[in-house]
C-alpha cells in the first residue's frame, strides 16, 4: 500500500519538475490552458506530491493488523493533511514570484543625463574611458569629447554613441570661476 501512495508522490514530484524545466502546459503548446491558483501546475503538483508521500508516511506508522480500507482512509486524510497546506504554500509562493516588481531594463537611452568621472584620459580626436553612476551601479563606458579631458574629470553624458559608447562634457569649474 506504501507503494501506491509513493507513486502518487513520485507523479507530483515528476509534473513538478516537469513544469520547471519545461514550463506551464500553456507554454508548452498543449492547447491554451491558462490556469491559476488550485488549478495550477504547482498547487496540483504539490497535492499530488503531499497526498502521495504523506500517505506512504502514514502507512509505515500504522498499525499492520488494521484493515486495508481503514489504513487507507487514515492514509488519505494524513495525505490530505500534508497535500493542502503545501499546495496553499505552491499557490503563494506562485502568486508573489508572478507579482513580484522588476526594474525596468536599461538601454542606451537612459545613459543620457548620467554623471561620472573619466578613469582613462580622453582625448580629443579619439575615446578614453568613463565610469558613470547608473541606476545605483558603476558601470564604465568608452568616451569621447569636443575636448581632452584628463583622468579624474567629473563629467555629463549628452549623447549615447552605441550600447557601450559615450559622447560626454566636462562638469569641473572653469579655472576663472565660470562655470559651463
Amino acid at each position: 500500500m506504501a507503494a501506491v501512495f509513493l507513486a502518487i508522490g513520485a507523479v507530483g514530484l515528476a509534473v513538478l519538475l516537469l513544469s520547471l524545466f519545461l514550463g506551464e502546459l500553456g507554454e508548452l503548446g498543449i492547447g491554451h490552458v491558462d490556469a491559476d491558483g488550485w488549478f495550477s501546475v504547482p498547487a496540483a503538483a504539490a497535492l499530488l506530491g503531499g497526498i502521495g508521500f504523506g500517505g506512504a508516511a502514514a502507512t509505515s506508522v500504522l498499525p499492520a493488523d488494521l484493515p486495508d480500507a481503514v489504513t487507507v482512509l487514515l492514509a488519505l486524510a494524513v495525505g490530505l493533511a500534508v497535500a493542502v497546506p503545501l499546495a496553499w504554500g505552491a499557490v503563494r509562493l506562485t502568486r508573489v514570484l508572478e507579482n513580484m516588481p522588476t526594474q525596468e531594463t536599461l538601454t542606451r537611452h537612459h545613459l543620457v543625463g548620467a554623471q561620472g568621472v573619466v578613469v582613462s584620459a580622453v582625448p580629443s580626436s579619439g575615446f578614453g574611458e568613463v565610469r558613470l553612476s547608473l541606476a545605483g551601479q558603476q558601470l564604465k563606458f568608452a568616451a569621447r569629447s569636443d575636448e581632452p579631458l584628463p583622468t579624474g574629470t567629473p563629467v555629463y553624458v549628452v549623447e549615447a554613441l552605441s550600447e557601450t559608447a559615450v559622447e560626454v562634457v566636462s562638469t569641473a569649474p572653469e579655472p576663472g570661476g565660470v562655470h559651463p
